[in-house]
């Protein structure tokens, strides 16, 4: 009966991880702790209609030209968070002369539409690059993306797709959620490859990459070993 009850209760408990393990992966944070105006950064507002159905939303972020760029920097922030905890650190590319577009996905900050997934991502990042391509009229060859942790495997996606973008820099990401999934106490209890299913295979996407790389890791990043920025 005890046995009986045990076996019940963890295979409810598989069920319920494999169906919210978005809620443990993407943290997003609804209110902007600062806007461009606060950092004397002249910008834009920018708008974008995404989606169909229940998963339609409205991708929200900004647009900083800056009047001495020739390139353009595509921005992908992590997992935690919005656009706003990340300007600091895009004004200092556009103080190295970028312009910038930062942008949230669909269920962070003041982009509306259903909560994070793996797909969505993939698909609002897909817009973002739209934005700069169709409606500011940059050409691939004038685009940098930047993503940060889970931006970093956003990003690689983005590129596989985008093969002409002028670089790619990857700051402090990872090789596949599976792998960073392997160190924790999850590994132990639960048959992973069976739930999982925000997978990120970054390492299974890098050999299509044809753009110059720059690969960015801190040694003493306690989250995301510096090992799978050298793989």
């Amino acid at each position: 009966m005890v046995l009986g009850a045990g076996a019940i209760a963890y295979l409810a408990a598989c069920g319920w991880l494999g169906w919210q393990q978005a809620r443990f992966l993407y943290l997003p944070f609804a209110e902007l702790q600062t806007t461009p105006n606060q950092l004397n950064l002249s910008f834009e507002t920018v708008e974008l209609p995404i989606g169909t159905g229940d998963a339609a939303g409205t991708l929200h972020g900004w647009w900083l030209p800056n009047p001495n760029a020739t390139q353009v920097l595509l921005y992908l922030h992590g997992n935690g968070g919005n656009i706003s905890v990340n300007l600091a650190h895009a004004q200092r590319f556009y103080n190295m002369g970028f312009s910038v577009l930062l942008m949230d996905y669909r269920g962070y900050g003041q982009s509306s539409g259903p909560f994070p997934s793996e797909t969505r991502l993939y698909e609002d990042a897909a817009a973002f690059w739209q934005y700069l391509t169709i409606e500011q009229g940059f050409s691939p060859e004038q685009i940098v993306v930047y993503g940060h942790s889970l931006g970093g495997a956003i990003a690689i996606e983005l590129a596989t797709q985008q093969p002409d973008m002028a670089a790619l820099i990857v700051q402090s990401s990872f090789t596949s959620m599976r792998e960073v999934i392997r160190s924790t106490w999850y590994e132990q209890i639960f048959p992973i490859d069976l739930l999982l299913n925000q997978i990120f295979d970054s390492i299974g996407r890098v050999s299509q990459l044809q753009m110059p790389v720059f690969y960015i890791h801190g040694d003493s990043d306690t989250t995301i070993p510096a090992e799978m920025s050298q793989q």
